[in-house]
C-alpha cells in the first residue's frame, strides 16, 4: 500500500483544481490510480472539498491509532470467553466482527491458542465450538508444513481488492466423499466467471499445477493474479505463477472471507454436486456441463447480465 507525503498532497489539491484526472494525478505522482482514489474518498470532508493538511492530519491519526500494539490482554479475553460461551462464535466470526468494527483483536490462530490453553487447563470453552476442536489434528500454533515463498494476501495491490480490473482470480477445491477425489474450481473476481476441472489425482500439488495451467493457459493474457488459501496443495504456486506469467497470493489462514467469490462459486457448484457425494459419478462432461450452466446464469451484481457475456466481451 502506498502511502503519500505532505508534498504530494498539496499536489493532489493543484490537479484537482485544475481539473486533471484521478489517472492524470496519479501517473503525475507516480502512484497507482487507486491510491489517489482511496486518498481523496478517505480525507476529503462531508462535502467534498479536499484539503491537503486535512488529509495529513486524518493519515496520521489514523496511523497512530493502527500502530498499537495487539498485545492478549484481558479485554481481549473477556469479549472471547463471552462470545463463544453465550452466542457459541467461532474465532474466525470473533476475528471478522471485531476488524469489521474497530475492535482490536488478536488473530484467528491466537485465538485457538488460547481455547486450546483453556482445555488444557482442565477448562470447557472448546465445548461451545461446533466442532469442539476435533477437526484440528495438530496442536494449535504447532509446526504446520510451510508452503515455500508465499506472498500474502497483505501485498496484494488494492487494484485486486477492489476488483477495478479484469484478470485477477480466486482459487479453491472441493473433495468428494471421505475425502477422496477433488475438483479445483476458478473463478475470476471482476466477471465471476466460474471454471471448473476434476483432479485425477486428488489433492497432489504437482498434478494440481499441472491441471490450472493446462485450464488458463488460453486466457493466459487475461491471468494478472491468483489467490488461494493455505492448503499444501497449492505448494506449487510458483510453477503455476510462473507459466502464467501472473501473480500468486495467500489468503490468511481461516480467513475465508477473503477469497468470498470463490467460497460463494462453490456452494453454486454444490447445488449439482451435493457434499458428501462420490466424484464417481460425475464425469468431465457432467461438470463442463455445470460450468456452463453456472456462468449462464444472469447475476444481480452484473447487473442481470451473465459471467458468459462479460468475460468473454472482455477477453475479445
Amino acid at each position: 500500500m502506498e502511502h503519500l507525503k505532505l508534498e504530494q498532497r498539496y499536489a493532489i489539491k493543484a490537479y484537482l483544481n485544475s481539473g486533471k484526472t484521478k489517472a492524470f494525478i496519479a501517473d503525475e505522482l507516480g502512484v497507482d490510480a487507486s491510491t489517489i482514489r482511496r486518498e481523496l474518498k478517505r480525507n476529503s470532508s462531508k462535502t467534498g472539498k479536499y484539503n491537503p493538511d486535512r488529509a495529513q492530519e486524518y493519515a496520521d491519526e489514523r496511523k497512530e491509532r493502527y500502530a498499537i500494539n495487539r498485545k492478549f490482554n484481558e479485554s481481549m479475553k473477556h469479549f472471547i470467553n463471552k462470545m463463544i460461551r453465550t452466542e457459541q462464535w467461532s474465532p474466525e466470526q470473533i476475528k471478522g466482527y471485531c476488524d469489521k468494527h474497530g475492535i482490536l483483536m488478536v488473530s484467528i490462530e491466537r485465538i485457538y491458542q488460547y481455547i486450546r490453553e483453556d482445555k488444557t487447563q482442565g477448562g470447557d470453552l472448546y465445548t461451545n465450538l461446533r466442532h469442539k476442536l476435533k477437526h484440528r489434528k495438530r496442536p494449535v500454533g504447532g509446526k504446520q508444513q510451510a508452503i515455500k515463498d508465499r506472498v500474502s494476501i497483505d501485498e496484494r495491490p488494492d487494484v485486486i481488492e477492489n476488483k477495478e480490473r479484469f484478470g485477477d482470480w480466486e482459487i479453491d477445491l472441493i473433495i468428494g466423499k471421505e475425502h477422496k477425489g477433488a475438483m479445483v474450481t476458478i473463478v475470476e473476481r471482476q466477471t465471476a466467471m466460474v471454471m471448473i476441472r476434476k483432479l485425477p489425482h486428488g489433492k497432489n500439488a504437482e498434478e494440481l499445477a499441472k491441471v490450472v495451467i493446462d485450464m488458463m493457459l488460453p486466457y493466459k493474457e487475461n491471468v494478472l493474479s491468483i489467490t488461494s488459501d493455505n492448503g499444501k496443495e497449492f505448494a506449487e504456486h510458483k510453477t503455476i505463477a510462473k507459466k502464467l506469467d501472473c501473480l500468486f497470493f495467500f489468503a490468511h489462514p481461516y480467513a475465508s472471507w477473503e477469497r468470498g467469490l470463490s467460497e460463494y462459486s462453490n456452494k453454486l457448484i454444490r447445488q449439482y454436486i451435493p457434499k458428501k457425494s462420490s466424484f464417481d459419478k460425475y464425469d468431465n462432461e457432467y461438470v463442463n456441463l455445470i460450468q456452463c450452466k453456472i456462468n449462464r446464469r444472469p447475476r444481480k451484481n452484473l447487473n442481470f447480465e451473465t459471467p458468459t457475456k462479460i468475460f468473454y466481451n472482455l477477453v475479445a
